[in-house]
């Protein structure tokens, strides 16, 4: 062979389209396709690749801004630089609704299998309901292969008019082992970390996500006015960034609420180490990524009984109405009061961890689905 010669020739190329989420998912199924002889190319923001590092796995990265849903129209420039990027792909998988619309679009008449991974997205209503729902069934009926990573997307999916549906639940990362610490150490640490935040004699709770209104944080604020009288009162600790801080921050300076708002972090194992409980306020979740994060870790869980959520968890989280700052704030103050039960939630939460799909068993699923599109 030439030393010219294609490296990758004989490959399957699979091209990823990512949008705004399930960076880590991605990252994590793209190193475990490459490492099994997949050549891949990744499309997506230019942050993206900052975040999640994709060229360390061995993927080529082509920055792509896919930009925001805008209504009905697909942005020509983009659609234009994905075509390019679709050369010679045996087969593309977009990540996200919008995602897989402009690929549908940037496919047209090419007759390359497209595969959708729908991560998640509240119902909506309204006029952007109505939009919402005309994205959802042109990315979901453009698909080759759709695949929720929940039931209740599946079911969505499939009243869309979806061709072939499927449930291929998401693994994600598990937090990164540390160098093992003696006990004494360890606590020290842990005891560092609550005191960094204030929280040395007081209970320290853990919320991730973006500040955005679909994350629920103005009913944690609420839940948190109710428990703002108890002596003392719970800590809660907001890691993530977003367009809601200014507005969050007003509240929490008018109301004096026990609230610290960190900003984005990279430590987020260090901050579960040294919380009591983690708290998700949701109006909608698949698969998050915290609630994941916390039983690996045996966090005891309140989490609003949204999307997949009951499905993700089991019985190893209290689940509350959305909406319900009361049903919220009392399971916490319930749980906080209840050591037994925090170390029954924490046993069961890594029994439930072990239940849930791993790396491997991920990457298996989709080089099948791989297989079976584009076998002649």
């Amino acid at each position: 062979m030439s030393s010219t010669a294609d490296p990758f020739a004989g490959q399957l190329h699979a091209v990823h389209v990512l949008g705004t989420t399930a960076g880590a998912h991605v990252s994590s199924l793209v190193g475990g396709l490459v490492a099994r002889g997949v050549e891949v190319t990744v499309c997506g923001p230019v942050a993206a690749e900052a975040d999640y590092a994709f060229g360390a796995t061995g993927a080529r990265y082509v920055p792509v801004d896919l930009g925001r849903r805008r209504a009905t129209a697909a942005d020509a420039p983009v659609v234009g630089a994905l075509r390019a990027a679709f050369n010679g792909a045996g087969v593309v998988h977009a990540h996200g609704l919008w995602a897989g619309f402009l690929a549908a679009v940037a496919l047209g008449g090419r007759g390359v299998p497209l595969v959708v991974t729908w991560h998640g997205g509240a119902p909506a209503a309204g006029g952007r309901g109505l939009v919402l729902r005309w994205l959802e069934r042109r990315a979901v009926r453009g698909a080759t292969v759709v695949l929720g990573v929940s039931s209740e997307l599946v079911d969505r999916a499939r009243g869309l008019g979806g061709k072939d549906v499927r449930l291929a639940p998401a693994a994600v990362p598990r937090p990164p082992g540390r160098p093992p610490r003696p006990p004494d150490e360890g606590e020290r640490h842990r005891q560092k970390t609550r005191a960094d935040h204030g929280a040395v004699d007081r209970p320290l709770l853990l919320a991730v996500g973006r500040l955005e209104p679909a994350q629920g944080y103005d009913l944690l604020l609420d839940a948190a006015e109710r428990w703002s009288a108890l002596d003392p009162a719970p800590l809660v600790a907001v890691a993530g960034e977003g367009g809601q801080r200014a507005a969050l921050e007003r509240r929490i300076e008018a109301g004096r609420l026990p609230v610290l708002l960190l900003g984005r972090r990279d430590d987020i194992p260090d901050l579960l180490a040294a919380a009591d409980l983690v708290v998700l306020p949701s109006r909608w979740e698949a698969r998050a990524l915290i609630a994941q994060e916390a039983l690996h870790a045996g966090v005891p869980l309140v989490a609003t009984d949204v999307g997949g959520m009951r499905e993700l968890v089991g019985d190893a989280a209290v689940l509350v109405p959305y909406g319900d700052p009361g049903a919220l704030a009392a399971a916490v103050t319930s749980l906080l009061a209840d050591p037994d039960r925090r170390a029954a939630l924490s046993i069961a939460g890594r029994a439930q961890a072990a239940t849930w799909p791993t790396e491997d068993d991920t990457v298996a699923q989709i080089l099948s689905i791989y297989d079976e599109l584009t076998q002649p």
